[in-house]
């Protein structure tokens, strides 16, 4: 259960020297694409090392290199070297489950941001979340991620078309913050999809009040939870990337960097809410469920209740009295007796599902009749 509350991590071994890692089993091979730009220039890459994406770097243009894969020691050390990454920073991008920062290094400003998608597989709702690590430099953006595929292709399409000319002619610190707001983004369906998740959960709850229900209510909880995790800690970051003002970050970028932040405001109000609609979705469960118990404990104590006289009726004739006696039961000789027995039991059975009825224990209303009439 707690895997599902927190990010799963990789850590280095117990013990080991700061900036050790440990590459998970199982990681994806790292792939390597590159997108140089200016206002005038626009070309793509697939640089097979690391020193080739190194070359693509120049003053006179922008560059973005993108690592999808963690899965190759060999490359990682090899890019940390070609591009003098801070052997922490390279850790914390191989350790996967960091928690949303940013740290200031010597040549670069090194970002670790949460993505988010939604997946259906095996008709199982879940939220699948990836790291993305970003270094900032005076005229490259790099970054890493665990997996190929991601929410970053609008931010593509607007660097290959040529009439974006904001996102063509600014720096590498616009790219980055670009990169940021499209996660951030990215963000929004994934909460509307979780929004029509809790909005069917509550008709299931209150329908259907099933253990099962409850069961994926909770995992519900659990996913707010760490989508918690992700938002509140990268709301902090930027305000502190804004408040704080790095050399890296123009003053022409900041108002940008304000307004991702603000769209991650939004993010955590919209979490906080459904956090308290899933709150209130245990409650109604557990009042759905109350209130089925009562109502079947109030169908059967009508049954005895109607019971209970016809029992009285049925105990008296059964006994064993000597008709010959002077004190015998004057319906045990008489021919018609076993029919009054019957037609007392059953006016006796009547008038009490009537007075139930008129009490509102049968799906009436207390003085309903008696408001009818008035």
């Amino acid at each position: 259960m707690l895997d599902s509350l927190l990010f799963k991590r990789h850590r280095a071994p117990v013990g080991a020297s700061p900036g050790a890692y440990r590459v998970a089993a199982g990681a994806h091979p790292p792939r390597v694409h590159a997108i140089t730009y200016s206002p005038q220039l626009f070309r793509e890459h697939d640089p097979d090392t690391a020193e080739a994406a190194r070359s693509l770097v120049a003053p006179d243009r922008v560059t973005w290199i993108d690592v999808s894969g963690l899965g190759e020691p060999r490359v990682l050390e090899e890019f940390a070297a070609q591009f003098d990454l801070h052997r922490l920073a390279i850790a914390d991008v191989v350790n996967v489950g960091q928690r949303p920062k940013a740290e200031e290094y010597k040549n670069d400003l090194f970002i670790v941001v949460r993505m988010a998608s939604f997946s259906d597989e095996a008709g199982q709702p879940e939220i699948v979340w990836e790291q993305v690590s970003l270094f900032l430099s005076r005229h490259f953006v790099l970054t890493f991620q665990e997996r190929p595929g991601d929410c970053l292709d609008p931010l593509r399409a607007r660097l290959r078309d040529g009439s974006r000319a904001l996102l063509r002619s600014s720096g590498s610190d616009y790219l980055a913050c670009m990169v940021i707001d499209c996660i951030v983004d990215a963000y929004f369906p994934v909460l509307e999809r979780f929004g029509e998740l809790l909005e069917e959960l509550e008709d299931r709850v209150i329908q259907h009040p099933i253990p099962s229900v409850l069961q994926e209510v909770y995992s519900a909880k659990r996913a707010l939870m760490t989508f918690r995790r992700a938002a509140w800690p990268l709301r902090d970051t930027l305000n502190q990337l804004v408040r704080d003002r790095h050399a890296l970050i123009s003053e022409d970028t900041a108002p940008y960097l304000r307004d991702t932040a603000d769209h991650v405001m939004q993010v955590v109000e919209v979490i906080e809410t459904y956090r308290e609609l899933a709150g209130s979705l245990v409650d109604i469960y557990l009042s759905s469920v109350s209130n089925k118990t009562n109502e079947v404990m109030r169908v059967l104590t009508v049954i005895a209740t109607i019971f209970i006289p016809l029992t009285f009726l049925a105990g008296i004739y059964g006994m064993n009295f000597d008709t010959s006696s002077p004190f015998n039961l004057p319906e045990l000789g008489w021919k018609f007796g076993y029919l009054l027995f019957w037609l007392a039991s059953i006016a006796v059975a009547v008038v009490l599902l009537v007075m139930f009825r008129r009490l509102g224990w049968l799906g009436g209303h207390a003085g309903e009749d008696s408001e009818e009439e008035g």
